[in-house]
């Protein structure tokens, strides 16, 4: 069985800020961590190897600092890691980038299931799972929080949907992007931690994965952050005195003079 989890750095802060030129994100001197939904993606490849065999290839796609979340998959137990960098994957929007990772798992080669967190906490799009599944023409399931059984040619699994739970069976190859509640990432081990800086880690670049440059970066992206901002805490309350019943009686003026 062979498995890709994909994951990202992610800044370490509420306070996002954005490249008024650009509209991409400014991570210089920003405190960076290995984005939370994506380290369920990790554990549930490891946990889908230690039943079924195999391997767990980890990728990720960012600037030179971002091989950190891949030393930290290492120290978890993956079996390989690749980075994506080139400055001309700069300013990559969702689709974009979903077509560079596409390309990468495309080169890692005969992938049974690829595993994603539900979204990046940065962006809260929740669009490259779903777009890799696209452009790699295979089966996506999405918030997914239980796999039930691995076989050899399937994978059934739960997902949350409005009304409660589904219980659905696809063929392999299929993209999972799961929920937090589907697994507990198991600590970084000491033993692995120290072994993950001798890992090898290859850097994929636009001429590795045989990608135009016209169709990657800004120039190649569809869409583009116009404006970005950190809302104001507003909050305001109205206290009720009196009996229940009075308070009762206000609340009810209350109501229906928002009609």
């Amino acid at each position: 069985m062979k498995i890709v989890a994909c994951v990202k750095q992610v800044p370490d802060t509420v306070e996002i800020k954005i490249d008024k030129k650009t509209g991409t994100l400014i991570r210089d001197n920003v405190p960076t961590i290995l984005n939370p939904f994506d380290a369920y993606a990790v554990e549930e490849g490891l946990l889908i190897k230690e039943e079924c065999g195999g391997e767990v290839n980890v990728i990720t796609m960012g600037p030179a600092q971002a091989v950190d979340v891949l030393y930290e998959a290492y120290s978890m137990g993956v079996d390989n890691a690749v980075h994506i960098c080139d400055k001309a994957f700069r300013g990559s929007d969702t689709y974009t980038t979903a077509h560079i990772l596409a390309a990468a798992i495309q080169k890692i080669g005969n992938v049974d299931i690829i595993l994603c967190g539900k979204q990046a906490i940065d962006g809260d799009t929740a669009q490259v799972g779903p777009e890799i599944a696209e452009i790699l023409g295979i089966p996506h399931v999405a918030y997914v929080k239980k796999i039930r059984k691995v076989s050899k040619d399937s994978v059934v699994c739960e997902r949350m949907i409005e009304t409660g739970l589904e219980v659905i069976e696809v063929k392999l190859p299929a993209m999972l992007t799961v929920l937090k509640d589907i697994n507990v990432p198991r600590l970084p081990s000491f033993k692995l931690k120290r072994r993950a800086k001798e890992k090898p880690i290859p850097t994929w670049g636009i001429e590795d994965l045989g990608i135009k440059e016209e169709a990657v970066g800004l120039q190649g992206s569809p869409t583009m952050v116009l404006r970005t901002f950190t809302p104001e805490a507003k909050g305001s309350c109205r206290m009720l005195n009196g009996s229940a019943e009075e308070q009762i009686g206000e609340l009810l003026n209350v109501i229906e003079s928002l009609d």
